[in-house]
């Protein structure tokens, strides 16, 4: 091969070892020339471990817990005797148990990951190997491989292509795993190319590529084709990129230029990242406070120990020696002082990570058996693909959702039109009259036409009844359907059409057309052939006036078989309407009211038109146009001036209306979630306007909003003055608004975000890819994210796979937010594994994004469950349980810290070694555990009825630094009264006989016990959900306390293990004292009456918004129990209502109006009338005020919150 002396001079050579690549040479046939710039292979690894790997990495990951390293330096300190009063094995065996149960969940993950790895990389592809084609694996292939691809199979790498079977090196593709859309894509081979159609000449074929180096810009590609002495240009249009699929096209050729981790869908995944709640965060920071408190209490102790040794233990060295290698009080304190460490270590005890993982382990499975979140239709549950992130489902404040197959079904129909001036495709009655839902009638009858699509269906037969009578606007209104589409027909069999559009808009508009009687049949490159109401007319196609963005129209230019010829133009309203001729002044008016009608319908409108062109007319036109097609520069601006002459003066024919199917119950879902105080932010690759159409259908763009501010800029400076601009007429609003504080008031606060997201009004941002790209650059984020999260509602346009993660990692980095992205394709994998939290549909689009997520399910409306009833009562009862536990586990170990200022700070503890042994795993354990795995402060229907209760879990009220702190206060208090009452008794106490009471074996037999009940009866009063599991557990742990207590002291186990078991028959002689069982009852009560009346007040003066929905729910059943006794004493006949029927139509604008907000009014009126009722919207206040004082949102603020 001889390369040309013009070689690029931006691409070095050479790629040198250890440096990024710069350029990518790739040779055909020619493996090893390709291999000596070592470019990686084709197989993908996506799983974190391999056998060899495993445990070093997973125990690092394990051990950066900080609970599980504290647990190893305890055990160090346990196994050395000088100091260790507890057994070794009271730590290993949980230590261990817990490591084992984590690291069997991430194999298992990572199995699963390697199992999806090995299925995409054993997948076969055809490779053209010294002439011949081979199967061979995907992992198998190379750069510089030619490999063939046949009809409907997946891309195996980034190819260029080269040839096809079909004309002109054309080939059909689908996108859906890259950029989430369905409809089809057409790339071209180059002409040099594209005649390499046999394996012969292509096993001849040593071109040279030289190119781009890889990059995860799915829309661009550069590079230069050298062959035969000659260079060609390559650009996107010549490229088929990994995870495609060919469609329509029997076979095709490429040039394999990136594979593996090199293709642009793997440099857009992203990396699987470890995620870790809030709640685990916060913990391993409390855990190093409570060391630290330990440490403290440590030394206290110690310092004790060496003034006691030093004053008084040296007096009693006769029969009370110190141990053996210890020569003096202060070395004694030392030894103490770790003693004391061991003992005092179950203020944290491992068993909590443990009873952590079950809980979360519960919940998981609660989310998988849910039948309400279970898709009869596709036979889908949901999946908890992870236990780790259970609770921080009810803390979201952020969703991503993609759009495409996740908001919509991509289902597009034609639902109505406008002909003339009259309005067609509302749903009738038999008397003429618009129907309402649920009295719709049979469709339309179109067994008349043997080609209409029996899938098509319309409810207006009046628009049928004017194709029959010949009315020539509606004949013309469907020719025009029929003709200017750039739609592919494929017949398989006599009469069985099947239509292949780019776009989804104009595969149901040709398909209406076809339904009508205008049926679209076959087309070449000059003609296209229409059956009109069964006559075939074939039409010459004299020109396509493309669609872009920039136009937003598309046009044909025919030739009727009686030799007129006449332009078919069908675009966007707000182009075409300045384009008619002033003679449609009138049906223009009318028109326009239609389009609003159906644009406030969330339909999107196209308005269609046509022009008669004279025959001199068009020749010179032509001939205009095929010069400045052929033009050297500026060929593009010369087509568009071109276009724009001739399409002027039209003529107009009326508008159409087509649906996107949205999934069902999304308007519903996005409402409630709104009213949760969640933002819902959509990231799509589909245009701005299909978009925008959706945000309409979907209600989360409305006609009531203030404004919506659209950014288009295409550079810096105009991205940033639009956005500066929205910003300026945001605030300009806050001026005049009445919200109880003045505009000058908000500008005293140092952070814009917060004064932006008080501002009356509600406001939408939508933003193109391009501009996105300038906006989440660094100099600009802040601003970007400022104005974005001022407004009610955003929509991303346009973006890459890359883009959504930015998005998703800026609202992480600057929000402080807890953030959940959602979708359903490959192209929202890299945003999926960004969030918080990574949902997956499993939709049509392949499952790459369910393997990547964190929860998968089938349909959008199950997000609100998810959400609202499993992620409220996830973080609730996680919150509850954490509280309880370090309430019950302070009060345990605290009495050890009192009782050594009264032993003489020797490390001698209050119970029984097997008491702390088994305090933790059997007497306590379980109450907890079902506390933690089934609570729930108010039913499911409640949690969706009252969206406002999932806003405690955002502002994490529930386990916070202070609660942390209140329960640990509340621990203490319980261990000094658990201490100093049995100890007040005891000191004068005398047993029935006269003996004296005190001695210290029934001291801790009494502490022991006060101590079992008190946390039984404080469980009893946090469990705010009785099951029978809650008793059987509870009760059932106090038998259990006092049938091992028994066991424990009974002489058989001392006579087995007189060592072991030293308390003998002291339980039933202690017991058996009434002093001890009113002591135990005193302290009992001591300790839970101030937390009765505590909650009692609480509940009285300031209630939680869940306590007036139980309050509510008690009034509605004993209103339903007084309305039976009434229905007894005097019953009328029963009346059919018609609310049931019509419930579903108009149900998110009651969410949105707030008014299904249903307090009974009693409840209302008790809950209004206290101070505290706003206790939320105060919160949200202060948290807003006090952030503002934080600093600039420069200085990544914390989440403001919107009042």
């Amino acid at each position: 091969m001889t390369v040309p002396r013009e070689m690029p001079e931006k691409w070095p050579r050479v790629r040198g070892p250890g440096r990024a690549e710069e350029e990518r040479r790739v040779r055909a046939n020619a493996r090893e020339y390709n291999e000596k710039f070592q470019y990686a292979s084709n197989c993908i690894k996506t799983s974190k471990y391999n056998i060899v790997t495993f445990l070093p990495v997973n125990l690092f990951e394990q051990f950066q817990e900080v609970a599980n390293t504290y647990f190893l330096f305890l055990l160090i300190l346990q196994l050395i005797p000088q100091i260790s009063s507890l057994s070794w094995f009271t730590t290993i065996v949980p230590l261990v148990l817990v490591l084992t149960i984590t690291a069997v969940k991430d194999a298992t993950d990572d199995y699963f990951r390697h199992k999806s790895d090995n299925q995409v990389n054993n997948r076969q592809s055809q490779v053209l190997i010294s002439g011949v084609l081979r199967q061979e694996q995907w992992m198998n292939v190379r750069v510089g491989d030619i490999i063939k691809l046949e009809n409907n199979q997946f891309v195996a790498a980034d190819l260029l292509l080269l040839c096809s079977s079909e004309p002109h090196g054309l080939c059909y593709i689908e996108t859906a795993e890259l950029d989430g859309e369905t409809n089809m894509k057409v790339r071209q081979a180059i002409p040099v190319t594209s005649e390499l159609g046999d394996t012969s000449k292509l096993a001849r074929f040593d071109g040279e590529v030289i190119c781009e180096p890889p990059n995860n810009k799915l829309d661009k590609f550069g590079g230069t084709l050298y062959w035969k002495e000659n260079k060609y240009p390559l650009s996107n249009q010549n490229m088929l990129l990994r995870g495609c699929v060919l469609r329509n096209t029997e076979w095709c050729f490429g040039l394999v230029i990136f594979a593996g981790p090199d293709t642009k869908l793997m440099q857009n995944s992203g990396r699987t990242k470890f995620k870790r709640t809030s709640i685990d965060r916060l913990m391993n920071t409390l855990v190093l406070w409570i060391f630290g408190f330990l440490v403290c209490m440590g030394v206290i102790l110690a310092i004790g120990n060496a003034i006691w040794e030093h004053e008084v233990g040296v007096c009693f060295q006769i029969y009370l020696p110190w141990d053996e290698g210890v020569h003096s009080a202060f070395f004694s304190g030392f030894l103490s002082f770790w003693s004391y460490i061991i003992i005092l270590n179950t203020v944290v005890p491992i068993s909590l990570y443990v009873s952590v993982e079950v809980i979360r382990l519960g919940h998981s499975y609660f989310i998988n058996w849910d039948k309400k979140m279970y898709c009869a239709k596709r036979r889908t549950p949901a999946e908890a693909r992870t236990t780790t992130l259970n609770e921080e489902l009810g803390q979201v404040e952020y969703i991503f959702s993609d759009k495409t197959g996740t908001l919509t079904q991509n289902i597009m129909v034609f639902s109505k039109c406008s002909v003339n001036g009259h309005s067609y495709g509302d749903v009738q009655d038999v008397l003429g009259h618009k129907a309402e839902l649920g009295e719709r009638p049979e469709p339309v009858d179109f067994s008349f036409n043997p080609l209409a699509d029996p899938r098509f269906q319309f409810w207006d037969p009046s628009l049928l009844e004017a194709v029959k009578l010949g009315d020539p606007h509606v004949h013309e209104f469907f020719r025009l359907l029929s003709l200017c589409h750039t739609v592919m027909s494929e017949e398989k069999s006599e009469g069985e059409l099947y239509y292949k559009a780019q776009s989804p808009d104009e595969g149901a508009l040709v398909t209406a057309a076809r339904n009508f009687g205008f049926v679209f049949r076959s087309r070449t490159p000059k003609t296209i052939t229409v059956h009109e109401l069964g006559r075939a007319i074939t039409y010459q196609l004299l020109a396509i006036l493309d669609f872009n963005n920039i136009r937003k129209r598309m046009s044909v230019i025919v030739r009727s078989p009686e030799g007129k010829i006449r332009l078919y133009c069908k675009g966007a309203d707000t182009i075409l309407l300045e384009r008619l001729h002033p003679v449609n002044q009138d049906l223009t008016n009318v028109t326009t009211d239609h389009l609003n009608e159906y644009a406030g319908e969330g339909l999107r409108t196209l308005v269609l038109a046509y022009k008669d062109l004279e025959e001199s007319y068009y020749e010179d036109w032509s001939e205009r146009l095929h010069r400045a097609g052929s033009a050297p520069e500026a060929r593009e601006d010369r087509l568009a001036r071109l276009y724009d002459e001739v399409e002027h003066d039209m003529m107009l024919l009326g508008a159409t209306a087509i649906e996107d199917k949205l999934q069902q119950g999304v308007p519903e879902t996005i409402a409630i979630l709104t009213l949760a105080n969640i933002k819902i932010w959509v990231l799509t690759g589909d245009k701005q306007e299909t978009a925008v159409n959706i945000g309409y259908s979907c209600k989360m763009l409305t006609d009531d909003m203030t404004e919506v501010f659209v950014v288009t800029g295409h550079t810096v400076l105009e991205v940033r003055e639009e956005l500066r601009k929205a910003r300026e007429k945001m605030m300009d609003a806050s001026r005049s608004m009445g919200n109880g504080f003045s505009y000058q008031e908000k500008l005293s606060s140092s952070k814009l975000t917060s004064v932006l997201e008080a501002i009356a009004g509600e406001y939408a941002l939508v933003i193109n890819g391009h501009s996105l790209a300038h906006a989440l650059e660094a100099d600009m984020e802040v601003e970007f994210l400022e104005t974005a999260c001022a407004c009610k509602a955003v929509i991303c346009c346009r973006v890459t796979p890359l883009q959504k993660a930015q998005v998703v990692e800026l609202v992480k980095k600057y929000k402080k937010a807890v953030t959940l992205a959602i979708g359903d394709g490959a192209n929202d994998v890299s945003m999926i594994k960004t969030a918080h939290i990574g949902v997956g549909i499993s939709g049509q689009e392949g499952i790459q994004a369910v393997l990547a997520s964190d929860y998968s399910f089938s349909q959008f409306k199950f997000l609100q469950r998810l959400l609202l009833v499993h992620g409220r009562w996830s973080y609730l009862r996680m919150c509850k349980f954490l509280c309880y536990f370090f309430y019950k586990n302070f009060a345990f170990t605290m009495v050890h810290f009192w009782f050594g200022f009264f032993c003489g700070f020797s490390a001698q503890t209050v119970y029984d070694q097997y008491f702390i042994t088994l305090y933790n795993i059997v007497y306590t354990s379980l109450p907890v555990l079902a506390m933690g795995v089934f609570d729930q402060d108010v039913p499911e229907q409640r949690s969706m009825e009252y969206p406002k209760l999932y806003e405690p879990g955002q502002l994490n009220l529930l386990f916070n630094k202070r609660e942390f702190f209140i329960c640990i206060a509340q621990g203490i208090y319980t261990s000094v009264l658990m201490f100093f009452i049995p100890y007040g008794v005891f000191a004068d106490a005398t047993r029935d006989d006269g003996a004296q009471l005190a001695d210290y074996q029934s001291f801790a037999v009494t502490v022991a016990t006060s101590l079992v009940i008190v946390v039984s009866v404080q469980i009893g009063l946090d469990t705010g959900f009785w099951t029978a599991i809650n008793h059987f557990f509870i009760w059932g742990s106090l038998a259990a306390y006092f049938a091992i207590l028994f066991a424990m002291h009974s002489d058989g186990l001392f006579q087995m293990f007189p060592n072991q078991f030293r308390f003998v028959g002291n339980a039933q002689n202690t017991l058996a004292q009434p002093t001890v069982w009113l002591t135990i009852a005193l302290t009992t009560v001591v300790c839970i009456m101030p937390v009765v009346a505590f909650r009692f007040l609480k509940l009285d003066l300031k209630p939680e918004l869940s306590d007036t929905v139980r309050y509510t729910q008690l009034v509605r059943k004993k209103q339903k129990t007084q309305h039976r006794c009434m229905r007894r004493v005097g019953r009328v006949g029963s009346r059919r209502s018609g609310y049931a029927f019509s419930h579903q139509e108009g149900f998110g604008e009651l969410i949105m109006s707030g008014k299904n907000m249903r307090l009974s009014s009693l409840a209302l009126s008790s809950f209004a009338a206290r101070p505290s009722a706003g206790w939320i919207e105060t919160l949200r206040k202060k948290k807003g005020s006090d952030s503002s004082a934080a600093g600039s949102p420069s200085a990544a603020p914390d989440k403001t919150l919107k009042v």
